[in-house]
């Protein structure tokens, strides 16, 4: 967990609940931290996925397969139809029995890293469920049920939720172990959320609300990228002084300004205790080739982190074994495992985006394990 911050002015009234989940003793942990389970969505709707469906279900069950040969999964179903796809699907992908807790649950969409339950932890080690407004990343997608999931989810397991006004997509937060966050201008700073909000606003919502001790500001994210430019994509915490970020080629001319500006920043600024940050850097897919005029946001840094494990999106790429090199260089004592996402990436996002860590209580197992499979 990260040390308690300095006291910090709450958010205006209005913007968070009352007490705020760190005046309660919660606060989000680093994705580095324990889990429990990875908690993740199973992929429906022919109309959503513009006839990728069937390909990117193949890859859901890939993923899952190497997500759980180090930790639990809980993995919520829209309907029955689509849990026995699942039930089908991770069979022949030889994901062993009680492996995976399925969820039973309506949703529009599997970005559960931004729609779902974004998990807290006191000190004690009980765990509670933050639930910000989610508006479909400024009122692009229909976003009803993906709105309503996390309170759903919280009565399901039977912890505290914190319902918070604000727009908070978890895909827009990077927290390292001492409580810094890493995030981008470009998602945090326009008209689209939370409009009229700077970012000293902005910074005290994410104390009250995450626990975070301070804010290490970026400029933006990949091109096309329909969530503004969340961090997810661009920059991640290997540690409490170290980043991977994302270094495009030189003649990537719709990336390489943007991330010029997050390499300035990130030269700017120091750890808690005034040394620079250690910067291992990333590089993108060799292919840009677009789908419907789109460039997906095909990226190496929308890995997820498990317990003694990293899963990374991998795209059929020339540069997938140069991009697993640099990433077993900055987490040593980590397996780097591959997950194929080129079908995933046309909706949009990878394998972090699909994810949300539930942490290790003090029991020991998932919050899911108590409830019916």
């Amino acid at each position: 967990m990260p040390p308690a911050p300095s006291p910090t002015p709450s958010p205006p009234a209005g913007t968070a609940p009352s007490p705020t989940p760190r005046e309660a003793g919660f606060a989000l942990p680093s994705d580095a931290a324990p889990h429990a389970a990875t908690w993740t969505a199973w992929p429906h709707g022919e109309a959503r996925w513009e006839g990728m469906l069937d390909a990117v279900r193949s890859e859901f069950a890939g993923f899952v397969a190497a997500v759980a040969r180090f930790e639990p999964v809980v993995l919520l179903v829209a309907d029955a139809g689509v849990r026995r796809d699942a039930e089908r699907r991770l069979r022949a992908a030889g994901v062993p029995e009680g492996a995976v807790r399925m969820v039973e649950m309506p949703y529009d969409d599997v970005w559960l890293r931004d729609q779902g339950p974004t998990f807290l932890r006191d000190a004690a080690g009980p765990r509670a469920i933050l639930d910000p407004h989610f508006d479909g990343w400024g009122g692009r997608y229909p976003s009803e049920r993906d709105a309503a999931l996390a309170g759903r989810l919280a009565a399901h397991l039977g912890v505290r939720r914190f319902p918070a006004d604000l727009v908070l997509e978890g895909g827009a937060v990077e927290m390292a172990e001492d409580g810094t966050v890493l995030a981008t201008r470009s998602a945090w700073l326009g008209d689209v959320r939370n409009p009229g909000w700077d970012a000293a606003r902005t910074e005290g919502a994410l104390r009250a609300l995450l626990g975070a001790a301070r804010v290490v500001w970026l400029e933006g994210g990949l091109v096309d990228d329909h969530t503004d430019g969340h961090v997810d994509t661009v920059a991640r915490f290997a540690g409490p002084d170290a980043v991977v970020l994302v270094v495009p080629d030189d003649d990537d001319a719709e990336n390489r300004d943007a991330a010029r500006a997050n390499r300035a920043a990130l030269d700017a600024a120091t750890t808690p205790d005034g040394r620079p940050y250690a910067v291992h850097a990333l590089p993108l897919p060799r292919d840009r080739s677009r789908v419907g005029g789109v460039r997906p946001p095909r990226t190496y840094a929308n890995f997820v982190l498990v317990n003694g494990g990293l899963v990374m999106p991998t795209y059929d790429d020339p540069r997938d074994d140069v991009a697993a090199g640099v990433l077993a260089a900055a987490f040593p004592g980590r397996t780097v495992v591959g997950a194929p996402a080129r079908a995933l990436a046309t909706g949009g996002g990878g394998w972090h985006c699909v994810t949300t860590p539930e942490p290790l209580g003090p029991e020991g197992t998932s919050l899911a394990a108590g409830g019916a499979p």
